[in-house]
């Protein structure tokens, strides 16, 4: 009897675990369009702001029954690109230890855990995002402006604390927080 309770027990135990995980072999992929994906930011200091953007490497979503249910993109942060005029010198030193340090990685990792839909255009978006080899939960609310049978377009504008990945660079003269702004275009 114990025999039979205890396989009962790890059976249950295995359904509610697998319940949970999520399922990112589920639905279609969309992969990401590279070319018209991008991230803006904007970093803010004591006397003004600075301006950039990044490019995606790679991504992917699942979709099912016309709802994201997860995915994952690769940040190149090779792409960074200051948009305003203190240009290359700003970039480079964003590059340094002090910020980015390229030196130990060129990548950002953001993987999607969760995704519960609010209404049908909104969702909120948890996931885990790995930058300069520290991960971190990161959860947002993004806004599926389109979604079809071939194509997806989405949106989302967040605050990310530079602090909780290791940048602490000018404390007290730079902002933690950091204005992100995603457009995400993805094709089946």
């Amino acid at each position: 009897m114990k025999k039979v309770v205890l396989a009962f027990a790890l059976m249950v135990s295995a359904v509610g675990i697998y319940s949970f995980t999520p399922k990112h072999g589920d639905g279609e992929i969309y992969k990401a369009n590279t070319t018209k994906s991008k991230i803006d930011f904007i970093g803010s200091k004591t006397e003004g702001y600075h301006s950039g953007t990044f490019g995606l490497k790679s991504g992917e979503l699942n979709v099912e029954n016309g709802k994201i249910i997860a995915g994952k993109f690769t940040i190149d942060l090779n792409t960074l690109k200051i948009i305003d005029s203190a240009g290359e010198r700003l970039e480079t030193h964003l590059k340094s230890a002090d910020f980015f340090d390229f030196f130990r990685s060129t990548e950002a990792y953001y993987t999607i855990s969760n995704v519960k839909y609010v209404s049908d255009t909104k969702a909120e978006v948890d996931g885990i995002l790995t930058l300069r080899r520290v991960t971190s939960p990161l959860k947002f609310v993004a806004n599926i402006r389109s979604l079809d049978d071939k194509k997806l377009f989405a949106e989302a504008a967040f605050v990310l604390d530079r602090s909780a990945f290791g940048m602490s660079y000018g404390k007290g003269m730079i902002a933690n927080d950091v204005q992100i702004y995603v457009h995400l275009f993805a094709n089946k």
